[in-house]
């Protein structure tokens, strides 16, 4: 049984602290703290720190802290608290920069759309503000509005980010480890584990299609992912 260290410990401690509060009292803790689309109103710059510390659900805040558990925990011993905690907030500040541009585009991309198809400005605005729109208006589908509407509304959280970059960090310095995968009853190793995950994720952000349901933010997840790699290349490469 792996050990925990002690910045692994204190970022668990927050992140249930923060889920508890925001799920068992009449603090609506998301709509300061979660990341939201720099466009609305309820967006703020400090959310790219805070939406790590935030979850929408108790599976989701244990598969996270678990993984942080188990592979922080390993990376924390060798890199030392310090090192850690940086490389932690990189990947999960990176995972949330690399999100909001992947939705700013898929975004514009809607807006430019919906000109397209004959909506003036202020109309475009009056879906986002109240998510109702003519239903007649032709080439206008409900999906569309419904990605487009999310995208505005929808805000992030999660440490998931932060947890790739980790899990990449981990697979680069431990290769040969065995991880389990859920549905697949026999152990795979960390070099093949973690970029078939990736790759499932990419996939998923691509398609939409997901096996693990709707509301997960994999661009994020591919973001922690690039933005640990890169940190954890560069400091094989500076000595």
């Amino acid at each position: 049984m792996t050990k925990i260290t002690p910045v692994v410990l204190v970022l668990i401690v927050i992140n249930i602290a923060l889920f508890l509060i925001n799920s068992l009292t009449t603090f609506e803790l998301n709509q300061w703290l979660a990341l939201y689309y720099p466009d609305n109103p309820k967006y703020g710059i400090w959310q790219y720190v805070t939406s790590m510390f935030m979850h929408g659900s108790v599976p989701h805040l244990l598969f996270n802290m678990f993984g942080l558990y188990m592979f922080g925990s390993a990376l924390e011993k060798v890199w030392g608290a310090q090192k850690f905690l940086f490389f932690y907030f990189a990947a999960g500040l990176g995972a949330g920069i690399i999100y909001t541009l992947v939705n700013y585009f898929q975004f514009s991309a809607g807006f430019d759309s919906l000109l397209a198809l004959g909506l003036a400005d202020y109309q475009v605005r009056g879906i986002l503000e109240t998510g109702q729109y003519n239903s007649q208006h032709p080439g206008l589908s409900a999906d569309m509005l419904r990605e487009f509407y999310r995208t505005y509304h929808t805000p992030m959280v999660g440490a998931s980010g932060a947890i790739y970059g980790v899990l990449v960090a981990f697979a680069i310095r431990y290769p040969n480890t065995k991880l389990f995968l859920l549905f697949i009853p026999f152990p795979i190793a960390a070099k093949f584990f973690v970029p078939a995950l990736l790759l499932l994720d990419l996939f998923s952000g691509v398609t939409g299609f997901s096996l693990f349901g709707g509301g997960i933010a994999h661009f994020a997840h591919l973001g922690g992912a690039l933005v640990g790699f890169l940190l954890v290349f560069y400091w094989r490469n500076i000595r």
